[in-house]
């Protein structure tokens, strides 16, 4: 399935991410092959100091940037920021101003808590940002839209059940290279997994598997169709969720969460 440019650029952002908090390895950094100190897992950073300033250049180039401790956004609008932070597509968002879709922003800060942040607390930062500088408010609701549902295929589910950590954190380790990702999963229920692939397809995915337990399995597809036609490429993510691990994903209408922005204004001086 052919994705637009800025999904795409957030899906390598978030597998970036997931890499360097999730397997220790800065991809970000590679220019230093020393392994950043990560903060705390129970750790929930806000911002020690952050600027946020319009972008006008009329640049198309934009970056996401994390060295340390240090966090930088460069040319992103507010409905690019809130799909990064929450975890949503631009359908289940509700009532943002044009503005908000339109004009960029840069933004440069410092957590107030020591080491380097993995994704969730990354996605915390961002979160923090557009409620403490950009005014944020917003409730969920249920909404029918097209989506995907996920379900067991015919013959079942192929994944390994993971009893060590009921409680812990989903663990994911992302490589992506040459057109293709090769993902492994440790303790991930089916919840989390359909919030992982939330940024490889274009509608919002509701899990109906039925499975409530942890789980360790591995995908490995190709980005764009055209490339899973080459010889040795693995196949698209439809067929590779069926095959490698017993699921599918089929698209219907059904009830989804739905972001609905109260409100939301631009930022005042730093």
């Amino acid at each position: 399935m052919q994705k637009d440019a800025q999904t795409w650029r957030w899906l390598v952002v978030i597998a970036m991410l997931a890499v360097v908090s999730l397997a220790g390895s800065n991809v970000l950094a590679q220019a230093s092959d020393a392994k950043p100190q990560m903060m705390a897992k129970d750790a929930d950073p806000d911002w020690e100091v952050v600027t946020v300033k319009p972008n006008n250049t009329g640049d198309k180039k934009d970056l996401m940037n994390i060295e340390g401790r240090h966090v930088v956004i460069t040319n992103e609008t507010v409905e690019a920021m809130l799909v990064a932070g929450v975890n949503v597509q631009k359908s289940q968002l509700a009532d943002l101003p044009d503005w908000a879709k339109t004009q960029h922003w840069d933004a440069d800060g410092t957590p107030n808590i020591e080491g380097h942040p993995d994704f969730q607390q990354f996605q915390g930062l961002i979160r923090k940002l557009l409620e403490e500088r950009f005014g944020l408010k917003l409730h969920k609701e249920q909404r029918e839209m097209p989506v995907f549902v996920l379900t067991a295929a015919r013959g079942g589910p192929k994944l390994t059940e993971n009893l060590s950590n009921p409680k812990g954190l989903p663990i994911r380790n992302v490589r992506v290279g040459n057109g293709q990702r090769a993902d492994t999963f440790a303790n991930t229920s089916m919840s989390d997994l359909a919030s992982m692939l939330l940024f490889s397809v274009d509608r919002p995915i509701v899990d109906r598997t039925g499975l409530k337990g942890r789980y360790d399995f591995k995908l490995q597809w190709s980005m764009d169709d055209a490339n899973a036609t080459a010889p040795d490429a693995p196949p698209g993510i439809f067929t590779a969720i069926q095959e490698q691990i017993g699921l599918k994903l089929e698209p219907v209408k059904a009830m989804a969460d739905v972001l609905v922005v109260d409100k939301v204004e631009r930022p005042g001086a730093n």
